[in-house]
C-alpha cells in the first residue's frame, strides 16, 4: 500500500491527523448549528441535483481537507435540520449530545456486534441494554431476550417472521394430533389423509391482523414473508383510531372459521398519524384466549417506558410476545437505533444459523448474529448507553413528557382558532389539522393541503407533513423537539395561514387544481 493511501486510514500512526480532521469537522458542524435559522436552505431539487451531478467521482482524490470542505458546502449547507423548532414534520428528533459523542467513538473504533470476538464488551453492553429494555416492558428475566436492529421496519419484519414460524410449528403440531386422532378412530383398512402442512401450503392460509392505522411495514413484511399484502386483515377502530378488542375477537373467530391461520395480531403503541395507542391489555386478553401471537409496535410510543408520568399508557405491553422499540424516535438517538424485544428468547431460534468461521455451535461466547437478521451490524447500542448514563432514564422520560405536553398545548391552540380545524386527538405528540375558514369549501381546503406543505418546504422556513385522515387530506405536525415551545408552533401555524391565504387569493381554483398532482 502506498504511503499516500496508508495515511488515509485511521491507525496508530494517524491518530494525530484523525484528531485534527475530526476537530475541523466538528468546528464546521458546530458553526452550522450556531448559524442555522431555518430547517432547510430552500434550494430547489433541480439545483441540488446539479450540484451533486457536477461532482466527478472518477477524478483523482482532492485530499481529506478539501473533501470535508465539500461535505460542508454540499451537504450540511443544504441539510434538513431536525433540531430547528420549525421542523415539525416526521418522527425525527434532535439528538442527545452524549449519543452524538458516542457515535463518534463507535465510528472510529468500528466494531461489529455480530460476534463476541469482533466487539467483546460491545456485545455485553448491547445484551445489557436489551435486558434493561425488556425489564422496562415487564418481561420475565428468566426468559426475555432481543437484539438491536436498523429500525422499526426491520424489527416488525423480524417479529412477524418469528410469528410465522411459530404459527407454522403450531399448525404442524395440530395436524399431527388430528392425524393421530383420525387414525385411532378410523375404520379398519382406512388411512386418513393428512392435512397439508408444507410452508407453501400454509402461506395461502396465513393472515396478520392489525388496524388501518398500523405502520405500512406490517403490509410490507407480509409481502416479504410470502403472505402477500392482502393477507393483512384490518380490525375496526374507535373514533380515535384505536383497535376495538371486541371487534378483534370477532375478526379472529371469523378468520379461523373460514379456514385461515392467524399468524399475529399487531397492536400499535403510537400510530404514526394520530399518535394513539391501542388498548394493549384488552387486546392481550383476546390473543391469550385465542393463542395468537401478539406483537406490539411501540416504535413511536416506546419512549413512554421511561416517562415519569405516562408509563401507564403502555399497560398490557408486558403480555406481548414481541415488542418493537425505536430509540431513534422518543429516546432521542441518532439514526439508527432500534430493537426487537421478545418475551421468550427461544422464539428467536428460527433465525439462528451457525457458520464454522463465525459462530460455531462449540463457541461458548454470546454471539448476537444468532439472533439477528443481519450479520455485520453497527454498535448502535453504545449511543443509548451513553445517553442513559449521562441523563438517566428519568431525564430521557422528561424529554418525552415535554413533547407530549407541547402537543396538548398545540391542540388547544388549534381549537381556539376559527381558521383551523383540529381533526383528531392524540396521546403522543402529533396534531392533525386543516386550514379551512368557514367560507372555504371542503374541496378547496383539500386541494390546498399539498400546496401549502410544498410552499413551506420550498421556502425552507418550516417543514410540516401531510397525510390522509378519514378519506380527506390534512396537514400534520409531529412534535419531537423538547426545546421547541408553543411560540414555535404558533409561528408555523401562522406560516400555514399566510401561505393558504396567498394561494387562495392568487386565482386559486386553477392554481390549486393544476398543482395538486405535482405537489404530491
Amino acid at each position: 500500500m502506498s504511503e499516500r493511501h496508508a495515511s488515509a486510514l485511521l491507525t496508530t500512526a494517524t491518530a494525530d491527523e484523525y484528531e485534527r480532521l475530526t476537530g475541523a469537522a466538528v468546528t464546521r458542524i458546530a458553526d452550522r448549528f450556531r448559524t442555522t435559522r431555518q430547517p432547510f436552505s430552500g434550494e430547489s431539487r433541480a439545483h441540488l441535483q446539479h450540484l451533486v451531478d457536477s461532482v466527478d467521482l472518477d477524478a483523482p482524490g482532492t485530499g481529506t481537507d478539501d473533501a470535508l470542505r465539500e461535505v460542508d458546502e454540499l451537504f450540511t449547507a443544504n441539510a434538513v435540520w431536525f433540531h430547528d423548532p420549525a421542523y415539525q414534520s416526521h418522527l425525527n428528533c434532535p439528538v442527545a449530545l452524549p449519543a452524538v459523542a458516542a457515535e463518534a467513538v463507535l465510528a472510529a473504533v468500528n466494531p461489529s456486534v455480530d460476534t463476541y470476538d469482533q466487539s467483546a464488551v460491545g456485545t455485553l453492553i448491547e445484551r445489557r441494554l436489551v435486558d434493561w429494555t425488556a425489564e422496562r416492558i415487564g418481561f420475565d428475566p428468566a426468559t426475555r431476550d432481543g437484539v438491536f436492529t436498523s429500525g422499526g421496519t426491520q424489527s416488525n419484519l423480524h417479529a412477524l417472521l418469528l410469528a410465522r414460524e411459530h404459527a407454522t410449528a403450531r399448525a404442524r403440531a395440530d395436524a399431527r394430533d388430528e392425524e393421530a386422532r383420525l387414525r385411532n378412530t378410523a375404520a379398519p383398512g382406512h388411512r386418513p389423509v393428512p392435512r397439508a402442512t408444507a410452508l407453501h401450503d400454509l402461506l395461502g392460509r396465513m393472515v396478520v391482523v392489525a388496524t388501518a392505522e398500523s405502520h405500512f411495514s406490517v403490509q410490507k413484511s407480509a409481502r416479504l414473508l410470502g403472505l402477500g399484502e392482502d393477507a393483512v386483515v384490518t380490525v375496526p377502530t374507535d373514533d380515535a383510531g384505536r383497535m376495538l378488542p371486541a371487534a378483534l375477537a370477532v375478526t379472529l373467530d371469523a378468520l379461523v372459521q373460514a379456514g385461515h391461520l392467524p399468524v399475529a395480531v399487531v397492536a400499535t403503541a403510537g400510530t404514526t398519524d394520530r399518535g394513539c395507542l391501542d388498548p394493549l391489555a384488552a387486546i392481550a386478553e383476546v390473543c391469550d384466549r385465542t393463542g395468537v401471537w401478539l406483537h406490539v409496535d411501540a416504535a413511536y410510543g416506546g419512549g413512554l417506558l421511561v416517562s415519569p408520568t405516562r408509563r401507564h399508557l403502555l399497560d398490557g405491553i408486558e403480555h406481548a410476545r414481541s415488542v418493537t422499540v425505536d430509540f431513534h424516535k422518543t429516546f432521542f438517538q441518532p439514526v439508527s437505533s432500534s430493537a426487537l424485544i421478545v418475551r421468550d428468547g427461544h422464539d428467536l431460534d428460527p433465525v439462528a444459523w451457525h457458520a464454522d468461521y463465525l459462530n460455531p455451535l462449540s463457541d461458548p461466547e454470546p454471539n448476537q448474529v444468532s439472533k439477528s437478521l443481519q450479520t455485520t451490524r453497527r454498535f448502535d447500542a453504545l449511543k443509548l448507553w451513553a445517553t442513559l448514563r449521562a441523563l438517566g432514564p428519568d431525564g430521557v422520560g422528561e424529554l418525552v413528557d415535554r413533547v407530549v405536553d407541547l402537543a396538548a398545548e398545540a391542540h388547544d391552540l388549534l381549537r381556539g382558532d376559527d381558521e383551523f380545524v383540529l381533526l383528531a386527538e392524540t396521546q403522543l405528540s402529533t396534531a392533525l389539522f386543516r386550514w379551512q375558514p368557514s367560507d372555504v369549501d371542503d374541496a378547496t381546503a383539500d386541494r390546498l393541503v399539498p400546496l401549502v406543505r410544498r410552499v413551506l418546504f420550498e421556502s425552507g422556513r418550516a417543514i410540516v407533513a401531510k397525510t390522509v385522515v378519514d378519506g380527506r387530506p390534512c396537514l400534520k405536525l409531529t412534535l419531537l423537539n423538547p426545546d421547541a415551545g408553543l411560540d414555535d408552533v404558533r409561528g408555523v401555524l401562522e406560516l400555514v395561514r399566510a401561505s393558504s391565504w396567498a394561494l387562495l387569493e392568487s386565482d386559486a381554483p386553477a392554481l390549486v387544481a393544476a398543482g395538486t398532482e405535482a405537489a404530491r
